[in-house]
C-alpha cells in the first residue's frame, strides 16, 4: 500500500519548480499562460468588438500581411482588402485582394474609447489598421464576424468554465467526503450510497436534457450560470468517494486524536486538521478535472444547447466547421477545435507532472 505523503512535506514541495523542470510540463504552463492572458486581454487585443459583423465578408479567408514592398524592399506591415465575386463557373462566392490600395497595419492605435473588462477605461488597441481597411487574421464565419475577436472572447467563457465549476463541485466534495469517512458508521453508508448514486447519472446526457428544456429566450449569461452549477453539481460526487477513502486512514493518526482529546468539535478537527492532508491529490485532481470541464462546455455548445449565438464560446464556433466543404474551403474555422485541444492537452500534463511531484510513489518506474 502506497504510503500517504504527509501535509508538511507537501508544503515542503515545490511544485511550480518541478513542473518548470519538466520540459513538457513547462511548455504546456506557458501555452496556458499564453492562452488566458490572451483571453483576459481580448477586449485590448482584439480589432473589432464583440458584436462586430459585416455580411459583405462572409467567409472572408484570412488577411495577408505583408512586409516587402513592390519594389522588393522592407516596409512597415500593410495589407490589402478582400474583393467579393461570383464564381458562375463554379456556382461558389470567392475573394481575390484589391490591390489598388494598401493599408497600412497600426498598433497601439487610438481607437473608439471602450472598457477593459468592464471598467477600465481604454481608447487603444494592441492593432488595427488604417481608416478603410480591414483585417481578419482568422478570416471571418459565415454571418462576417472576425473569426480571431470572437475567438479570444470564446475562451474568455470555454477557459473559464472549468475553474469556476471547480469553486463549487471541489469544496462540496471535500467537505462531504471528510465528514462520511470521519464519523463512519451508518452515516458514512448512507452518504455514500447517495454519492453513488449521483455518480450513475450520465452526466453528459443530464446536461443535454436540461440544456434542450431550457426556456428559448435565456440568456447566455444565465445559460453559462446554468452549466457551470451543473457541471459542479454531477462533479463531486466521484471526488468525495476519493476523499473519502483517505480520510478513513488520515484519522486514526497521532494528530487527530490529540484534536479530540484538546476539545475541537468534530467539523473544525475535519476542515482544519484531516481535509489539509489530502492536498496532495486535491491539487492533481483539479488540474485534471479542468479539460473535463471544458469539454463538456464545448460539446454542448457545440450539439446548440450551451452558448447561443451571437455568443461566442469554442464550442459554438466550431459547430460550423462540421460541414464537409467549410473543412476543406475553410480551414480557419477549425481553430476554435484545436485550441480546445492544446488546452486539454496542457491540462492534462501539467496534472500528471503536479501528481508526480507530490507523490513521487505514483510515478511509473
Amino acid at each position: 500500500m502506497k504510503k500517504l505523503p504527509d501535509y508538511d512535506s507537501f508544503k515542503r514541495e515545490n511544485i511550480f519548480k518541478n513542473v518548470l523542470k519538466d520540459k513538457f510540463a513547462k511548455c504546456a504552463f506557458f501555452i496556458l499562460l499564453f492562452l488566458y492572458l490572451s483571453v483576459f486581454l481580448a477586449d485590448f487585443i482584439c480589432p473589432y468588438s464583440k458584436d462586430y459583423s459585416n455580411r459583405n465578408k462572409s467567409y472572408c479567408p484570412p488577411s495577408k500581411i505583408y512586409i516587402i514592398n513592390e519594389k522588393g524592399k522592407l516596409s512597415f506591415p500593410y495589407t490589402y482588402n478582400y474583393i467579393r465575386y461570383y464564381d458562375k463557373e463554379n456556382f461558389e462566392t470567392k475573394y481575390i485582394e484589391d490591390r489598388s490600395k494598401k493599408y497600412g497595419v497600426k498598433y497601439f492605435a487610438i481607437s473608439q474609447p471602450y472598457r477593459l473588462w468592464g471598467f477600465i477605461p481604454l481608447n487603444r488597441h494592441f492593432y488595427n489598421v488604417e481608416t478603410g481597411g480591414e483585417i481578419y487574421l482568422l478570416g471571418t464565419d459565415m454571418n462576417g464576424r472576425d473569426n480571431f475577436s470572437r475567438i479570444l472572447y470564446g475562451g474568455q467563457i470555454s477557459l473559464t468554465i472549468g475553474f469556476l465549476a471547480l469553486l463549487v463541485s471541489f469544496p462540496l466534495g471535500m467537505l462531504y467526503g471528510g465528514i462520511s469517512g470521519y464519523i463512519g458508521g451508518k452515516t458514512d453508508f448512507i452518504m455514500m450510497r447517495i454519492a453513488e448514486a449521483i455518480m450513475s447519472i450520465p452526466g453528459f446526457y443530464l446536461l443535454i436534457i436540461l440544456a434542450s428544456i431550457l426556456p428559448a429566450n435565456m440568456t447566455s449569461v444565465q445559460r453559462f450560470a446554468l452549466i457551470v452549477i451543473i457541471l459542479a453539481m454531477i462533479g463531486w460526487a466521484g471526488f468525495s468517494r476519493v476523499v473519502r477513502g483517505m480520510v478513513l486512514s488520515i484519522k486514526k493518526k497521532e494528530f487527530v486524536t490529540a484534536s479530540e482529546v484538546l476539545g475541537a468539535s468534530s467539523i473544525r478537527t475535519i476542515i482544519f486538521h484531516i481535509l489539509p492532508q489530502t492536498l496532495s491529490y486535491v491539487i492533481v485532481a483539479m488540474t485534471l478535472s479542468v479539460p473535463s470541464y471544458i469539454l463538456s462546455e464545448s460539446g454542448l455548445s457545440f450539439l446548440g444547447l450551451g452558448i447561443q449565438q451571437p455568443d461566442a464560446s469554442w464550442g459554438n464556433m466550431l459547430k460550423e466547421a462540421q460541414e464537409f466543404i467549410n473543412i476543406v474551403s475553410r480551414p480557419w474555422l477549425l481553430t476554435p477545435g484545436f485550441l480546445i485541444f492544446i488546452a486539454v492537452l496542457s491540462f492534462n500534463i501539467i496534472g500528471d507532472t503536479i501528481r508526480d511531484a507530490v507523490d513521487p510513489n505514483s510515478k511509473e518506474r
